[in-house]
């Protein structure tokens, strides 16, 4: 094991929100300007409640990335306790001076991103089963994502979903905080945090009326925390 991997102990835990909102630019490639309408769409969050925002971006170039990242940073860091991840680039999380990072299996290891990024800064990774799931509660990560826990059309190949039983086995295997993320709704996050999960990430279902879905949300998971 990496000897910062097993240095790396955190006595409090970061508090993760209930709802971690993910802001995907794919889904705004028809608009005109990308930058302005993922603002627009993040302050809707915002105004919603939402306070951990994921900024995801699989098809643009580092180039634009950095650009977007920088516009929702600024928008985040006007509000008080919000907090902004980049998606899979620890470059990229500094150079817009994001709050963290979320990387998947295909991804630099946490530890190395862990040096990269420092001590101060979320690290968030994504696993799809028992295996990784053990794996990552070896890692100096503050989070460990688990999913698809059903369905989704978010990714291109998407592992197979997990189910609530997945969530349920993910949580016997760590004790830091688990974000579920694939095909959750309003009409099922309820059922997610039951199974063990502390937080939900989402897509599709904020994607109409933002402000209003994510305040819905808050209110079915019980809150910010």
């Amino acid at each position: 094991m990496d000897p910062m991997a097993s240095a790396f102990t955190k006595s409090d835990a970061p508090p993760l929100p209930r709802l971690y909102a993910i802001t995907d630019r794919d889904c705004f490639a028809t608009e005109a300007d990308v930058t302005a309408a993922m603002a627009a769409y993040a302050r809707q969050l915002l105004a919603g409640g939402v306070t951990l925002i994921q900024y995801r971006n699989k098809s643009g170039d580092a180039r634009e990335m950095l650009r977007h990242a920088r516009e929702l940073q600024r928008l985040c860091a006007g509000s008080s306790g919000v907090r902004l991840i980049m998606n899979d680039r620890a470059d990229l999380c500094l150079a817009a001076d994001c709050d963290g990072v979320h990387v998947g299996q295909e991804d630099l290891l946490p530890p190395a991103v862990r040096r990269l990024v420092g001590a101060s800064r979320w690290v968030g990774v994504s696993t799809h089963d028992a295996e990784q799931v053990r794996e990552a509660n070896q890692w100096p990560v503050d989070y460990i994502a688990i999913g698809p826990v059903f369905p989704t059309a978010s990714r291109a190949n998407p592992s197979p979903a997990i189910g609530l039983k997945g969530v349920c086995a993910a949580r016997r295997l760590t004790a830091k905080p688990l974000v579920a993320i694939g095909g959750i709704t309003r009409s099922n996050c309820r059922a997610i945090i039951d199974a063990g999960a502390d937080s939900v990430a989402v897509i599709a279902d904020l994607l109409r009326e933002p402000r209003m879905a994510a305040a819905e949300f808050l209110q079915i998971l019980g809150g910010a925390h």
